[in-house]
């Protein structure tokens, strides 16, 4: 019996990013990523574990090349000395990315970390995650210090309703991800948020 055939992670991920991006989430299957890319049932499971390590590693692969974006988007409001701005362009950064990249934008706001973090997933995709969220916590509390040299919960917390809660009710629902009225809603939403330092204790 011949050697079973090797296939390629890149590759294959590459079809679950275009069977995601074609299907949804509930499309991207063990069964699914085996038709589309030739390779067997037990090559795929080889590869990511199982469905859950599987939506993980695809997912991971967008949001690590999108925090490298949005870190950038907020480094070039900072060189203007802006706390705010470089908040808004966070928030913004989602539709700033769909500009170039809109289905992994979409990608992106169809699930969280947190939503993939499940019991049945590998080691290696759990390592990626949590990577990714330990990323985004520091950027968190860097914008709080940035905006009101606080690093409490109260502060990380409202980063994080800017950052992450308000991009993905106000682009997800919106008819595009680009569309300018709910890119001009979050940018006005964020601002009047960064206007106040949040109480310590929120009630």
């Amino acid at each position: 019996m011949g050697r079973p055939r090797q296939y390629d992670l890149d590759d294959l991920l590459a079809h679950a990013r275009d069977l995601w991006i074609g299907r949804g989430v509930d499309g991207l299957t063990i069964r699914a990523l085996s038709a589309a890319s030739g390779a067997s049932n037990g090559a795929v499971y080889h590869a990511f574990g199982s469905r859950d390590g599987l939506l993980a590693r695809v997912w991971a692969e967008e949001a690590g090349r999108f925090l490298t974006f949005q870190r950038d988007r907020v480094a070039e409001a900072m060189r203007e000395g802006d706390a705010t701005e470089a908040l808004v362009a966070a928030a913004l950064a989602p539709a700033t990315y769909a500009k170039d990249n809109e289905d992994g934008a979409r990608l992106l706001l169809a699930a969280t970390a947190d939503d993939l973090l499940t019991s049945e997933l590998d080691e290696e995709g759990r390592t990626q995650l949590l990577g990714f969220q330990k990323e985004l916590g520091a950027l968190l509390v860097e914008l709080a210090e940035l905006l009101w040299d606080r690093r409490d919960r109260a502060a990380v917390t409202t980063v994080r309703h800017c950052v992450v809660t308000l991009p993905g009710a106000l682009l997800l629902n919106a008819d595009r991800i680009t569309d300018p009225l709910a890119r001009h809603s979050l940018g006005h939403a964020v601002r009047g948020i960064a206007a106040a330092s949040p109480p310590d204790r929120p009630s």
